[in-house]
């Protein structure tokens, strides 16, 4: 890797970093799969060398990219059903923390992105429908629909 490819990575560690390892974080809920989901998206970053024409474009294209690893982790987890998961719920403090986080780990995949990319990373659900490539109406859906399994589990 060259100097310019090292400052390349830092810049993007430095600039995205904390959301990235976060997205991933609630993803996949294992600190070493999110090691790898965010050393592959790095990984792809610098294969491609994408031209961005701006910075939320940037932001977007490493969230998509990071989400589909993220994916792709998933589905091996799924036919590999032998590995031991870390529960994220024992890495939490608070028990409200823990109950939260074990309710969000469980949703599917689908809902649980776009709960993190609209509540935790504040997009709209236009930007979300952009990053994900799905509709808008789609999102909303799933943004509907993960709240509701969230309150049917958390509301006596």
């Amino acid at each position: 890797m060259g100097i310019t490819q090292k400052r390349e990575v830092s810049r993007i560690l430095q600039t995205y970093g904390d959301m990235l390892y976060r997205t991933a974080w609630l993803l996949l809920g294992n600190p070493h799969d999110v090691q790898d989901a965010l050393q592959e998206t790095l990984l792809r970053y610098l294969e491609k060398a994408p031209a961005f024409a701006s910075v939320d474009h940037e932001k977007a294209w490493l969230l998509r990219v990071l989400t589909n690893c993220c994916k792709d982790f998933l589905r091996f987890r799924k036919r590999h059903t032998h590995l031991d998961l870390e529960p994220l719920k024992e890495q939490l403090p608070a028990p409200e923390s823990r109950r939260l986080a074990q309710e969000l780990y469980d949703l599917p995949s689908k809902w649980k992105t776009v709960l993190i990319l609209h509540y935790f990373e504040g997009y709209s659900v236009r930007e979300i429908s952009e990053i994900l490539g799905i509709s808008e109406a789609a999102v909303k859906k799933r943004l509907q629909r993960a709240r509701e399994a969230l309150r049917k589990e958390l509301v006596p």
